[in-house]
């Protein structure tokens, strides 16, 4: 299912909190006056001037080595065409954060208002001393193939049209993996190319580099087959006319092994695939709408390959699997170039991943067991973490090994954990929730439904397929509510607990039944009802929901202490705690006890570690714990020290096979250097901590709220931890994407819990 995307919702995300999607940040402490002096005048003299003496130097210097320029003039946007250069600042603006996030590398958007070749290519060749590489981007045909072969002559920092090469790149992996799979030779391959812009020559190209023969492609472009008898062909399309007697697509089609569209939606049909070749390949790459419908053509053919350019359908070709990666590897060894054995190192480096055994963490961010080679996994997926330890050295070897790199790997392991570092693996614990949550979404009941943001966030599960909203609230209220901000709620279950008289009184019954040894009379449990905390929970309990959120607007005793009297907890957990997931630039870190325990024992910490460990590796990371103080390892004397050191103890005893250490001080546990230099004996030394249990509830929570406030991070949680069934309490004020990212999560809980019920 695609992922409805609304008008405003597009412009609300662009402009608000500020315009646009990217920021300059600086790298440097700018806090003092020497701070400034050193930054600017008269320190920045010092590099300036030996910059001047040994121009490399600018690599070490300024951030130069780390920044690509992402240009364009914007006459071929995405689906949009010739919308000028201003009007295509937000797509560069996103290919910049793409960068970033895939690959850690900077960027600078530019946008230049012109269109003639010449004068586009010698501005873009003077801002070489700015740029460690430039991604030219959405530039018109047969414009763009003058304009990046005179930069690649004129410039020697990495250029590469991403149009152009990034597709045929991506592609072209995908077609060396079928044509495995269906066991056919390249150069023996019938060709039909439907479309004759950027991406289909460069396509067409980069096959024959892998061995298809020209004779046997046939390209089609508007006006119909490209042939040899056709007047004024250009340089560009002429090489590939064909003096063979076909005229339409369909003539061209009949036999064919392989279809490449590049062109627009919807104009191949079922039919016309029978005609293919056994074991057709189809690789209908337009965007949004396929040349042919993904359901339509598997229908027609039981033995077809395919690809298209969407994320919904298997064998996504799509750029990102690319250039981030290719320019990363550029980037690390100074390439004066990308040239045809980089490209071809990333071509191949792809193929063999694909071939490699799938993570567990890629399939569950898929919501698939299991993932392997073959006809519906061709390439690997965008979001799959080994793509830069993989690309990127393939790609740095290559421009190595090809003469036009500036720098040499001597350590290609270092490299490796380089590479790791530069964009945090674990960033992506948010968007695995969510693509989890999307193959089985679930019932979840919001206990305040009378609420903007809770609606808004039922409208973007609904949506994205993530799970199933059942609103608690006045029905008349919230039909209100959806029609002034626009909300299209679809079909979502709205339930006023007001109204539910039957209802209140079974679950009354139901919640008497269960507290009545504890002072609780039936009239009080079916009064307790009319509460929607304890109604929504009592729906999970019953098993007519399979989550449970609330807390928006709400102080967290008041919702957590319904659904720990409804729910409870696990039968092996004896309390229950609260926990964020806390990441920045460098990696995603758990912060435990957040949010229940206001000073729990020795003990207490042991239980805590316990639910913590087994949550952290619900999001696929192995956790290495620290139990915080003021002190380390004995250093300093009191009682929260030693009831750390008591805890690290007891635990080691109970969990020995996790990696615990404490007491130690916040700073210590998170840098491996100090822990080396001066606790080598520590188990976390080696790496670090990632896991931090605080010795209270204030030292938690002022902790996790500082750094969202001032330390520029962002926050998952507070994830509710030992309790029977998925039940979330949100933060006081949390934005639509935080509910938004914790009903993921208690989807994937609900999944789990699901799968262990029916094992």
């Amino acid at each position: 299912m695609g992922i409805k995307i609304r008008k405003q919702d597009a412009l609300e995300y662009h402009e608000l909190p500020q315009p646009g999607k990217i920021e300059v940040v600086p790298t440097k402490m700018l806090s003092t006056q020497k701070d400034l002096a050193l930054a600017y005048s008269p320190g920045v003299a010092e590099p300036c001037l030996e910059i001047a003496e040994n121009p490399q130097d600018i690599y070490r210097y300024t951030a130069k080595g780390n920044l690509v320029g992402v240009i364009s003039n914007g006459t071929a946007v995405l689906g949009l065409g010739n919308i000028g250069a201003g009007a295509s600042k937000p797509v560069m603006e996103g290919k910049g954060v793409l960068f970033k996030k895939f690959a850690g590398i900077d960027v600078f958007d530019i946008e230049i208002d012109e269109t003639d070749p010449e004068q586009f290519i010698k501005i873009v060749k003077s801002l070489e001393p700015t740029f460690g590489g430039i991604n030219l981007e959405d530039i018109k045909a047969p414009e763009s193939f003058e304009i990046e072969e005179q930069l690649k002559q004129q410039m020697k920092i990495p250029i590469m049209h991403d149009d152009q090469h990034g597709t045929a790149i991506i592609s072209a992996a995908a077609l060396l993996s079928a044509l495995d799979l269906v066991d056919k030779k390249i150069e023996q391959l019938q060709i039909v190319v439907n479309g004759a812009g950027a991406s289909a020559i460069a396509c067409s190209k980069l096959y024959i580099q892998l061995g298809a023969k020209k004779e046997n492609i046939v390209m089609l472009d508007s006006k119909g087959v490209i042939r040899s008898n056709r007047k004024e062909l250009d340089a560009i399309k002429g090489p590939f006319a064909t003096s063979r007697d076909v005229n339409t697509l369909e003539e061209a089609l009949k036999g064919a092994d392989m279809f490449l569209g590049l062109s627009k939606g919807n104009i191949l049909t079922g039919d016309v695939l029978k005609t293919m070749a056994k074991n057709p390949i189809v690789f209908a790459l337009s965007n949004p709408d396929p040349e042919i419908p993904y359901e339509e053509a598997i229908a027609a053919r039981d033995d077809i390959i395919m690809a298209t350019g969407r994320s919904d359908h298997p064998n996504q070709v799509n750029n990102v699997l690319g250039f981030p990666y290719i320019f990363r590897g550029a980037l690390d060894v100074r390439a004066t170039a990308i040239n045809e054995e980089m490209k071809m190192a990333a071509v191949h480096a792809l193929t063999a991943l694909a071939r490699e055994p799938v993570p567990d963490l890629v399939g569950q961010a898929y919501g698939k067991k299991s993932m392997k080679f073959g006809r519906s996994y061709l390439i690997p997926k965008p979001l799959d973490p080994r793509l830069i330890t993989t690309i990127s050295p393939a790609v740095a070897k290559a421009a190595i090994d090809s003469g036009v790199s500036r720098l040499k790997i001597d350590n290609w392991e270092t490299y490796h954990e380089d590479l790791q570092k530069r964009i945090g693996i674990h960033r992506e614990i948010a968007s695995h929730m969510i693509s989890r949550a999307r193959k089985k979404p679930k019932k979840v009941v919001f206990a305040e439904a009378d609420n903007y943001k809770i609606l808004k966030a039922a409208e973007i599960i609904l949506e994205e397929g993530i799970a199933h909203p059942i609103l608690l609230g006045n029905e008349a209220h919230i039909k209100t509510l959806a029609t002034s901000y626009n909300l299209d709620l679809g079909d979502c279950r709205v339930i006023d607990t007001s109204k539910e008289e039957q209802k209140t009184e079974a679950y009354g019954k139901v919640l008497y039944e269960k507290r009545k040894r504890k002072g609780l009379t039936y009239y009080e449990g079916k009064k307790l009802m009319r509460d929607r905390n304890y109604f929504g929970a009592m729906m999970v309990e019953q098993g007519e929901a399979d989550a449970f959120i609330s807390g928006l607007t709400k102080d967290y005793p008041k919702t957590i202490i319904p659904a720990l009297q409804v729910i409870g907890t696990k039968p092996e957990v004896s309390k229950v705690a609260g926990m964020y997931v806390i990441s920045n630039k460098k990696d995603s870190y758990f912060f435990a006890d957040t949010t229940v325990n206001v000073n729990p024992t020795a003990e207490d910490l042991v239980d805590i570690i316990g639910l913590t460990a087994n949550a952290v590796k619900f999001f696929n990371v192995e956790p290495r714990i620290a139990i915080l103080s003021y002190s380390n390892f004995g250093s300093s004397k009191g009682v929260v020290p030693a009831k750390a050191a008591l805890a690290a103890t007891l635990a080691k005893k109970k969990f020995p096979d996790l990696k615990i250490d404490g007491d130690i001080q916040a700073n210590v546990a998170l840098n491996t250097e100090i822990q080396q230099t001066n606790y080598p004996f520590s188990e976390l030394a080696e790496k670090g901590a990632n896991t931090l249990i605080f010795p209270d509830l204030d030292s938690g929570n002022i902790a996790y709220k500082l750094l969202m406030e001032i330390g520029g991070a962002e926050a998952i949680g507070p994830v509710l931890m030992g309790m029977n069934k998925p039940v979330h309490v949100l933060q006081l004020g949390s934005s639509v994407r935080e509910i938004v990212n914790m009903v993921a999560i208690a989807v994937v809980e609900a999944q789990i819990n699901k799968s262990m019920v029916t094992a």
